[in-house]
Formats: C-alpha cells, structure tokens, sequence
C-alpha cells in the first residue's frame, strides 16, 4: 500500500512525517486562539448586546439616546470591515499588548476586535426572544434592573445564547485559520504557507480535513448543550426545541460573521 502510494504520489513520505511532527500542535494552536479570542469576545460582547437591549427606548433601563445609537454605529463599523483588512489595520496595536504581529498570540487581538461585535449582535438576537410578560411580572414583583439582567433575563434565554454562543465560536475558529495567510498560526498558517505555497498537497487537504472535524464537533457540543439547557426538554419538547436551536444557528449564520455588511 505504502509503495503504491509514493509511486503515484512521491512526496507522500515526506508531507506525512511533516504532518505527524506538526499536526499536533497546530490543531493545539487553533484551539487555544479560538478559546482565547471567544473568551475576550465575550468578555466585551455579552455586555454590549445587553446594553443593546435593556437600555434602549422602553427598555428595563433606557440609556441616553445619542450613547444608544453611538453603541449602534461603533459595532456595525467594525462589523463591515472584513476581517484581513482589520487585521492589517491592527497590527500595531497586537505590538503594542503582545510585542509582536506575527504568531499567535498577535492573532487574537485581531480576532476579538473582530468577533466582539458579532457577538453583541448575537446576544442581543437572542434576548429580544425573550417573552416581555416575564420582565413585565419581575418588574411588577419589584425587581431592580440588574436582578432582572441576572437572575431573569440571561437564565430565560440561555438556550438562545449558547446557541449563538457556538455559530460566535465556529465563526472564530473559521477567521483564526484564516489569519494563517497574514501571520497566524495554526492550521490555517500550515494550510496556507506548507500546504498551498509550497505545493503540499496532502498537507493542505489533511488541514481543511481537521479543520471541518473541528467544526463538527463543537457544532454539536454547542447544540446538545443549547438543547439540555433548554427547559422545555424536561416538559416533554425535546424534538422541537432541537429544532428550534438549530434554527437559532440558521439565523446565527444568516447574521454574517465579522466583516460582513
């Protein structure tokens, strides 16, 4: 078999021990950006499309209007700009907070510049679901703003978030490959520069291979997560909430990701 496969593809030799000394650790690479960059994302993200909803007019607690519509033109701007040229634009800030725009750790500052307003979309996607009889009554039971955020609204529409929650990560983990052709690492950086530039093509294709498994198991972590969280799984709605998440993961996508108008 071996000899079958160098004779039709004489490199076969070389590439595979490429990939069984690098493979590891670029897949560790992508990872931990992605894990990094979603974490930072949320960090600045779940805040934001909170404040999208409960401090807009009618809100639980309306916030100024220039500050709203301020909020409103800040995320679309950095959502319309596409991804490479956001990175390029940020360089010299990843020198300034990594020391370095090569590699990746300087990749993830791009990446949650760029994912943190496609989360706050995201988030505000998933609270304005939420049934306005349910904050009508917690407001009614005397309930402060802040009691209602945390202890109505967020648990209320968990189902929703973590759904958004993973088309944010996929999303993430999609950009942080593709950052390997402007200095990234990971599989992308092998995909690109070992893969496509060089002529391994073995390389190239067992990369997008590991990317798509990649993709599919966290697709399907996030949705049986979304589904057990969801209540009415215990009340006997287990299909249709299953549809409901996934549907959630349809609009998710239909939203764009970073760097779409």
């Amino acid at each position: 078999m071996l000899d079958f496969l160098t004779s039709i593809y004489p490199e076969f030799l070389e590439e595979a021990e490429y990939l069984l000394n690098n493979l590891p650790f670029a897949i560790w690479e992508t990872i931990y950006s992605t894990v990094i960059a979603t974490v930072f994302a949320y960090v600045i993200g779940l805040p934001l499309g909170v404040i999208l909803v409960v401090g807009e007019k009618g809100g639980i607690r309306p916030l100024p209007g220039a500050l709203m519509k301020a909020l409103n033109v800040v995320i679309n701007i950095l959502r319309s700009v596409p991804f490479l040229i956001l990175m390029v634009v940020v360089f010299p800030l990843a020198r300034v907070i990594v020391g370095t725009s090569i590699g990746t750790n300087a990749a993830i500052v791009p990446l949650t510049i760029a994912a943190f307003p496609f989360v706050a979309r995201l988030v505000e996607s998933s609270l304005r679901e939420m049934d306005r009889g349910v904050i009508e009554a917690a407001q009614a039971m005397g309930c402060s703003p802040f009691q209602i955020i945390w202890k109505v609204l967020l648990p209320e529409c968990l189902p929703s978030l973590l759904t958004g929650f993973t088309t944010g990560f996929i999303t993430i983990l999609s950009y942080g490959a593709m950052s390997g052709a402007i200095g990234g690492g990971g599989l992308g950086n092998m995909a690109i520069n070992r893969g496509h530039t060089r002529g391994m093509t073995l390389v190239l294709y067992v990369c997008v291979i590991a990317l798509v498994v990649l993709v599919q198991i966290f697709q399907s972590v996030g949705t049986r997560l979304a589904v057990r969280s969801d209540k009415r799984v215990r009340s006997g709605g287990k299909k249709r909430a299953r549809k409901e998440a996934r549907s959630q993961a349809d609009r998710g996508n239909r939203m764009g990701p970073p760097g779409a108008v």
